[in-house]
């Protein structure tokens, strides 16, 4: 996807990629079928499932635009899609499911830190709004527009072409930037704290079950 994006391939790459493309939709759709048959006569629910979401995803764009015709900025756009390939490989990782456990075992806490990240963009937003929108009609002319600034500087990134000009708006701005340090920080270190906690745990379920083999 990254390859093909270049605008000066030769045609060799082109027929290349092309044929890669359809191989690996072959290799996939072979795949989703045999699942919703082994899901059917099990009852699961794979279809559904996430994985079974992202499997679709998947292979539906090609479909999409080869088979049925399909052209235009609607199909450019649906074929992002196929980035979600990558995240099949996590399937069998356990890396990904400890981080997954991890996100699950917080997600009461990071709602409620996401709520507050939140209320803060929606403060920030109103604000310079309020005090930098008569003087930069053409960038924060309202609350909606003021939101892109909000996240730059709750962020920490911030971007040149959008910034206070006036005394009012600079405090208040190195206000909300210090602030958004925090904003950014707390879910981190939550989602980083319950990791390191499974991680922890595993290791020690793994060693108490060498002890075990040890003694037997």
């Amino acid at each position: 996807m990254i390859v093909e994006s270049e605008p000066d391939l030769n045609s060799t790459i082109k027929y290349f990629l092309s044929v890669f493309e359809t191989f690996s939709i072959v290799i996939f759709s072979i795949e989703y079928i045999l699942r919703t048959i082994n899901s059917v006569k099990e009852r699961g629910g794979y279809n559904l499932s996430f994985f079974g979401v992202i499997d679709l995803f998947s292979i539906l764009p090609f479909y999409l635009q080869s088979l049925m015709g399909f052209d235009g900025r609607f199909v450019r756009i649906f074929r992002l899609f196929r980035i979600s390939r990558i995240i099949k490989l996590g399937r069998f990782s356990k890396s990904f499911k400890l981080l997954s456990d991890g996100i699950n075992n917080v997600k009461t806490e990071l709602y409620l830190t996401f709520s507050i990240a939140f209320v803060m963009l929606f403060f920030s937003a109103s604000g310079i709004y309020f005090i930098e929108g008569d003087v930069q009609p053409e960038v924060f002319h309202s609350i909606r527009a003021s939101f892109w600034w909000s996240v730059a500087s709750l962020t920490g990134v911030g971007f040149e072409e959008i910034y206070p000009v006036t005394l009012g708006g600079k405090i208040f701005g190195s206000i909300i930037a210090l602030i958004g340090i925090g904003v950014v920080a707390v879910p981190t270190g939550i989602v980083s704290a319950s990791f390191v906690e499974l991680i922890n745990e595993h290791k020690k379920n793994k060693n108490g079950h060498k002890n075990n083999n040890t003694g037997s």
